[in-house]
This record gives C-alpha cells, structure tokens and sequence, in this order.
C-alpha cells in the first residue's frame, strides 16, 4: 500500500517521490483495469463461439449495461471521494462516518437501478433495433446483470473506499481473481457436457449449455464472489477505515454527508447517462446494419478497452493523489500531481495505441471465428487506434479534476463532445461508410474531447476549487 502519510503531514515531496507515489497507485490500478478488460474478453470469446446471433445478443445489451453499471459507479464516488478528502486531512474518523453512510446510500441507488432495469428488460432489445432472433436471448442477458447491481455497487464502494485510502493492490488482486472465477463458471455455464482431447487423452468436460444465459449468470456469480471479499477486506482490515473495533455509528445518511455526495456525484451520474445514452444511440445507428456490425462493432469496444483501460487505472490514482493533497491543502501539489498523472496517461495509451494496431487481428481472432466479424473489426480497431494519445489525456485530467470534486463543467465538456461531434458524424457517416463511418466519427470526437480537456488542464480554471 502507498505511504501518504508525507501528503497528509505537509511533507515537501520532490519530483522523484512525486513519481514514484504515484507508480505505486498507478501501476495496480492499471493491473486492475486490465484484468477487468480480460474478463471482458473472457466472456467475449466463449459467447463468440456460440456464433454470430449470440454474439449479437450480447453486443447489443453492451451499452445499456454500461449505462446501468456506470451510473451505481458514480454514486460511489461521491462518498470515496469524501474519504480521501477526510483521510488527507487526518480525519480517519470522520471518513468511516463517511463509509458507513456510503453502505446504505449505494444499496438503496442499486436496488432502484436493479428494479428499473428489470422493468424494461423484455422491452430494451427491441427499443434497440435487435431483431425478432436475438432478442430473447438478449433481455435475459440484460435482466441477469441487472439483478444484481446493489451487490455490485457495494463492489464499486469498497474498491473505491480502500483506492482513496492509498490501498490498490488489495481492489488489484481481488479483480485478478475475479478473472479466474469468471473463467470457472463461465466454462460450465455457457457450454454443454463435451468431450475434450487434451494431450492425447479424452476428457470429458461438464457443462449446463446454458448459452448466453450462462455467460451473464457466470460473470456475475464472480462478481458477487469479489464483492464478499472486498467488503470484508473494507470492514475488517483496512487501517482508518475498518469498521470493525472502531466507535458506533449511524449508516442512515446526514444531510452535510448526502448534499457533499450529491455535488460530487450527480454531475458524474448525469454525465454517465448521457455518455451512455450516446453509446445506446449509437447502437442504434450501428443496429441496422446488419448481424455482422452489431457483433464486430461490440467486439471491437471490448479489443479497445484494453488501450484505454490502463488510463482509467492512472485516472483512479490521480483521484486519491489529487484528493488527498486537496484534503490537506496543498495546492500546489494538486497541479504537479494533475499535470504528472495526465502525461503518463498519455505515454502509456499512446504505446497501447501502437500495440492495438498492430495486435488487432490477434485480438479479434480471440473473441470470434466468424471471418466477416473478424475482418471488419480489425478495419475499425485500426482507426480508433490514433485516437488513444488524445483519449488518454480527457481520460486522467477528469480523474484528477474529481479528485478536487471538480465534476460539473467536466461532465458538460464530455456531454458537449459526444452528442455535438460524435452523434451527428457518426449518423452522417454510416448511411455510406458502414461501421467504418462510425468509427472515425469516434476517434475523431475522442481526439476532441482530449484537447479541449488539456486546454481547460493547463488553463488553471479549476484551481479556485482548491482555494
């Protein structure tokens, strides 16, 4: 776990040490990141073996799920946020006030998200335009996930909680062994009883043959696993923030508490939505193109995530290096650690971005053996490919500006640059240009978005937050 005892003390920290903090939050936060993206291949190569429908089924809940899942993560960083505020200004016991609040708001948000979500499972496919073939299979998938959001965003709470205090290799771990749970349930889940070759011996293999079904029922028996285990670590373990042999207190949510949460996160939740609301839209556009699209372009989101992932990694350590340096004001430390996390970010998805180029054929022979899904996702991968430097700086500058509780004009930058750039080219461009139009219309606004992100960075206009 990082030491940021010297932010919290009012310690000078050279650039070195700067760097070196900053490499202990970074580099198990991107570890964490990428085993989420694994998962996410995990599932998407076994469903692509079901064939191009049941590829398709999943693709088109991809966005709607997001939206969903995006928007109980939200939530939960209005309270972490408040706990590395609290901790960098040596309040331990204020933040487990903080925490016990949390528990309570973010299980209430996630049974309303859970409730909606299954209201509306039967009717989503089709509000997306999937056809009459994969719809069914694609609403049960939507309603597994869905059920399960208030476990999940205890998940989110506790991972974010224990980030804020410094500690990413415990969140790290736990993700990487989500990831081998994932592989378990889903290998009996999705496929049917078989018989295997394996060194020249014959195995047979269990399996339920549950499909798509058993895709969403596998991922999420891992994830409630992990959950578990993350909020036991939270509660038991974890120094200043353990409940456990702490003081009494109250889990219903104070006024100064939930008003703090709601600034923080009500931007983020409504920019989530919107954000998601762009993908579902684009959905949209990309639906009537046809099977192949709909799986190519849901396969290639998830082939891509493993370039941005690592900045979302570098985003959550700027979120608690930054927030502890606001916690205990710092000012100028909140720049250094701002301009610092951000040109790393760029650094490591521009090196991403190369290997994305050139390793997307090996990336889409994993998740599909359908040759025209294969061929076209590598077309588009390619382009979003030049898109990631620029991706990575809006990406970790946002990050940075949470860490300050910095969200609403951010969340209007990002809402401005997907629906006025990315929306009206990208329906432009498919009527002509097929999945490749939407594509570039893409990483044309990720370009964007990253620049005007920059400009406000170096502006300074988010520093009179931290006065």
């Amino acid at each position: 776990m990082a030491d940021l005892s010297p932010i919290q003390n009012g310690e000078p920290i050279k650039l070195r040490r700067q760097i070196s903090l900053t490499a202990q939050l970074a580099v198990p936060a991107i570890l964490a990141q990428l085993s989420s993206i694994l998962m996410q291949y995990i599932d998407a190569s076994m469903v692509g073996r079901l064939g191009a429908d049941g590829a398709a089924s999943v693709g088109l809940m991809s966005s709607s799920l997001w939206l969903f899942w995006g928007i109980c993560s939200a939530v939960t960083t209005g309270f972490s946020v408040q706990v590395a505020h609290r901790l960098g200004g040596k309040a331990p016991f204020e933040a487990r006030k903080v925490v016990r609040q949390g528990i309570m708001s973010v299980l209430v948000v996630g049974a309303i998200m859970a409730t909606i979500g299954l209201a509306i499972s039967g009717s989503l496919p089709g509000w997306l335009g999937g056809n009459d073939e994969i719809r069914p299979a694609a609403s049960i998938y939507f309603a597994v996930f869905v059920s399960a959001l208030p476990i999940l965003s205890l998940n989110y709470l506790a991972g974010g909680v224990l980030r804020a205090a410094g500690n990413m290799k415990v969140p790290s771990l736990l993700n990487v062994g989500m990831c081998v749970l994932d592989i378990a349930f889903n290998w009996f889940l999705i496929f049917p009883t078989r018989t295997l070759d394996i060194f020249g011996q014959e195995i047979v293999m269990p399996g339920a043959g549950l499909g798509v079904f058993g895709a969403a029922l596998g991922t999420v028996c891992a994830e409630v696993v992990i959950a578990c285990a993350m909020m036991w670590y939270m509660l038991t373990r974890q120094k200043d923030i353990r409940l456990k042999g702490a003081e009494r207190g109250s889990f219903k949510p104070t006024r100064q508490v939930l008003r703090r949460a709601v600034k923080i996160s009500v931007p983020m939740t409504l920019e989530h939505a919107i954000f998601c609301g762009a993908q579902v839209m684009i959905t949209v556009i990309v639906a009537p193109l046809g099977v192949v699209a709909i799986a190519a372009n849901a396969f290639a989101v998830t082939a891509e995530s493993l370039c941005y992932m690592p900045g979302f990694g570098i985003g959550d350590a700027a979120t608690t290096l930054v927030g502890q340096s606001f916690g205990a004001g710092r000012r100028e430390l909140v720049v250094r650690f701002c301009h610092l996390t951000v040109g790393l970010g760029i650094v490591v998805m521009s090196f991403m971005g190369v290997i994305l180029y050139w390793c997307a054929p090996v990336m889409m022979d994993i998740m599909t053996d359908v040759p025209a899904i294969n061929a076209l996702g590598v077309e588009v991968l390619r382009i979003e490919a030049w898109a990631e430097p620029l991706y990575a700086a809006s990406i970790v500058a946002y990050g940075a500006f949470v860490g300050v509780g910095d969200t609403m004009l951010p969340a209007i930058m990002n809402f401005g640059s997907i629906w006025a750039v990315r929306i009206p080219l990208a329906a432009l461009m498919a009527p002509t240009m097929g999945l490749r139009g939407v594509w570039i219309a893409m990483a044309i606004e990720l370009s964007f978005r990253g620049a005007i992100f920059l400009w406000r960075m170096f502006s300074r206009r988010w520093l009179p937050k931290v006065s």
